[in-house]
Formats: C-alpha cells, structure tokens, sequence
C-alpha cells in the first residue's frame, strides 16, 4: 500500500514535524497513531516517517531512510490574475501537474477588485499548493511569489530560463505550438498565461520588445485556468 506524503513544516536532523492547522488535519481528520509510518518531505529528501509525539497543533516524527527522488524540468507558471476560484483551481491542477514555480501577474484585463485583493490571498494560494504537493506526493510544494506587475515581471525571473508566452495570435510566430517551441530548449521555462479575454496589444509589444518567444496551444480558444494546465502538462513533457 502506498504511504501517504506530508511535507514536513519543521525538519532538525534526524527528527521533522508538522505544526498548526497542518498537524491538526493529520490529528483530528485522519486520526493520527504514535508508531504511524508515513512518508515525509523534508526539502532535500523524501525520508520515511515514523509518529513519535501527538498534540492538538503538532505531530513529531523520527526519520528514516529516504527514497530516490527524480529530478524534473524547472517550470515558471506566470499566471494573469482572474477570478479567484478558476484561478486557485489552475494552482491546484498545475501543482499536482510538477510545476516549480506560479507568480500572479497583474495585467491590463486583471480586474481591479481581483488585483488589490490578490496580496491577501498569498497564504491561501500557498496552502492550496502544499495540499496539491502533498496529494500527488510531491517532494516539495511550488513556489507561490506575490503578485507583480506585468512590467516587473522580469524582474523574479531566473536570468537562465526561456521564456514563452502564449497568445491567440502568437506575436512572431506563424501558429507555432508550445511542443514544438520547447523541443530545443534547457529544462528552465517560464510560461506566461493571460487572463480571460487574452493580453492586450501593449502588453504583447512588452513581451516581443523582451524577448520571449510567443507560442499557441492550438486552434481553439482555452479558458484561461485550462490553458494554464494544458500548457504546464505540454511544457513538462516536451523538456523531459
């Protein structure tokens, strides 16, 4: 029987702990037992887990022996901001999919509610992520940044990665698809995917004037939450 996985909230040597609301699932919901084995996520491995201590708001294991953990390609999902419930659910699918990394753009579409109330979000968009990580037994869950401006986008993106946006009308391509845009490139992406109604036509001069490599996901007219999923899976597949 497969174990289940927690990503561990406190990790000292040979000891790791989940602390919190973290601990109170596992408590509380699962009815948690000293002597429980379970697998846990400690940052740099994925280590068996035995129960050693319960409380109401933390739960201590010993730590075991550790399993191989595969190397993936590192994907940065630049998400537009959109309504929230589509948007969480895209974190959510994208996180079990492996992606590394999402940052919320605010864009030009980007409703104003939606943008100035984004930055409370945050510790929900990263709990939503670590429940998603630990679901699909993930090592570890993605990075959740802040919110940024498009224009500052630049700016939390490793020097290294390749960047590919995706657009109905692909800014200097003739209809190129994702796949086929990554076949040649490093395991280092940053995708960028627009809010319902698309990028506007400033924001697509933005993206050719920085050089990012425009790509479609095919003919038909996504939502934004499903292009975002579809194009973490396609990306994904053409680096590995």
């Amino acid at each position: 029987m497969t174990r289940r996985r927690w990503i561990a909230d406190e990790v000292r040597g040979n000891t790791a702990a989940l602390v919190g609301e973290h601990a109170a699932h596992l408590v509380r919901v699962l009815r948690a037992e000293i002597g429980q084995e379970f697998d846990v996520a400690t940052g740099e491995a994925v280590r068996l887990g035995t129960i050693t201590s319960i409380s109401d708001e933390r739960v201590e294991f010993a730590l075991g022996g550790s399993r191989e953990v595969k190397a993936t390609p590192k994907i940065t999902l630049a998400l537009a901001i959109f309504k929230f419930d589509r948007m969480e659910w895209a974190i959510e699918k994208c996180t079990e999919i492996g992606v590394a990394r999402i940052v919320p753009v605010i864009t030009r579409r980007s409703d104003v509610h939606l943008a100035t109330a984004a930055v409370k979000r945050h510790e929900r968009w990263q709990r939503i992520a670590r429940q998603a990580a630990e679901q699909s037994r993930r090592a570890a869950p993605p990075e959740i940044a802040g919110p940024v401006k498009l224009k500052d986008l630049a700016g939390v993106l490793p020097d290294w990665a390749t960047r590919v946006v995706l657009a109905e009308s692909p800014i200097e391509s003739e209809g190129a698809r994702l796949g086929e845009v990554l076949q040649s490139h490093s395991t280092d992406v940053a995708l960028a995917v627009g809010p319902e109604g698309g990028w506007a036509d400033d924001e697509l001069a933005w993206f050719r004037e920085a050089g990012w490599i425009a790509a479609s996901l095919g003919g038909t007219i996504l939502r934004a939450e499903t292009a975002a999923i579809v194009a973490t899976a396609l990306a994904l597949e053409a680096l590995r």
